[in-house]
């Protein structure tokens, strides 16, 4: 038995690293884990190794979102929690961005966050109680060169956790946006020899989400940011 408030979980924009993480330890509480991703064939070691339902879907898009709720309320039920993690990047010299491209990385990171907690909210408002959590970066909080679409779409992730904390809150909600302020360890990605826990480790990022969770509603934390111990103020 365990004491988690939460019995479902759906994590959207699912993949290796931070979902991958947070699959296994919702799961290791007993939670049944939903996980949605435009291609599903990716996640199907994550599927097999936790139990969890994997759903297609295109965040960007209206009916495809309101259609993974739906999926989801049928395999897992609620979903009592929902964790946005999809992103998407578009680099390069401001004058030289392609319009189109931009728009759809925006789609992605601002609009597909939009529609989920907006699917999130609709379902939990009548039952008075869920988490919404929300996965920021660095440019949530600071726009790098060369890097304008992603600060775009992630400052605009910070004021949609912001607001719909403030809303949503007193209706029983806890809405928490996450600033992962750091690279994030992975294969492709790992620690530098002379710089021990340089990069933030998935599982430890996934624990903060379980704590937050985890937070009684008299001190609900709105916004999080982690980063490596070694990081400079």
């Amino acid at each position: 038995m365990t004491d988690f408030p939460y019995e479902s979980a759906l994590i959207v924009g699912a993949g290796s690293g931070i979902s991958a993480s947070l699959a296994r330890q919702l799961s290791a509480q007993g939670v049944k884990v939903g996980l949605a991703a435009r291609n599903i064939e990716k996640l199907r070691a994550l599927v097999e190794e936790t139990g969890a339902s994997a759903f297609t879907t295109d965040v960007s898009q209206p009916a495809s979102v309101a259609a993974l709720f739906e999926e989801a309320a049928a395999a897992i039920g609620g979903p009592d929690v929902v964790i946005f993690n999809a992103s998407a990047r578009q680099r390069g010299p401001l004058a030289e961005l392609d319009p189109a491209e931009v728009e759809k990385a925006i789609a992605t990171t601002a609009f597909g966050g939009f529609l989920v907690v907006q699917q999130a909210a609709r379902r939990m408002i009548p039952r008075g109680r869920g988490a919404i959590l929300i996965t920021g970066a660095s440019a949530s909080v600071k726009g790098f060169a060369q890097s304008a679409p992603f600060a775009m779409g992630k400052f605009a992730l910070r004021g949609l956790a912001q607001s719909a904390a403030r809303e949503l809150g007193p209706m029983g909600i806890h809405v928490a946006h996450f600033v992962i302020d750091g690279a994030v360890r992975s294969q492709i990605r790992p620690d530098r020899v002379e710089k021990p826990d340089g990069t933030l480790l998935p599982d430890s990022i996934a624990q903060t989400y379980i704590d937050v969770l985890r937070q009684h509603r008299s001190a609900w934390s709105l916004e999080v940011e982690v980063r490596p111990w070694t990081e400079s103020f």
